[in-house]
């Protein structure tokens, strides 16, 4: 794998719940670490969910493998002032194990 395309720098964070203390949880989002990444143009499409049309944005984010990386988690991306997360269904490790390719859904409002 060539280190090239692996130029955007992104932080990858995962889901805890912590106790509010009146027996319920508030959904944070802690940052597992950071690392480099290549994100492909994201693609979009229309999906009828619960008989209405949602917008859903893919993307395919490629990093080496790590056993963080785990659908659930999320990728976030910060360039030139603008943020985008990506939040990961799926990770897919190739033959050789030297590369991990998530597939994402954009997450527009996090």
């Amino acid at each position: 794998m060539r280190a090239g395309p692996m130029r955007h720098r992104c932080t990858m964070q995962k889901q805890e719940r912590v106790p509010n203390g009146s027996g319920g949880f508030i959904v944070t989002w802690t940052e597992v670490g950071k690392l480099w990444a290549e994100i492909t143009m994201p693609s979009g499409r229309t999906a009828p969910v619960a008989e209405q049309l949602k917008v859903v944005v893919t993307a395919e984010i490629r990093i080496r493998p790590r056993a963080d990386a785990v659908a659930g988690n999320r990728i976030v991306h910060t360039a030139k002032g603008i943020t985008a997360t990506y939040l990961i269904g799926a990770a897919l490790v190739d033959n050789e194990n030297t590369m991990l390719r998530l597939l994402c859904s954009n997450v527009p409002n996090p």
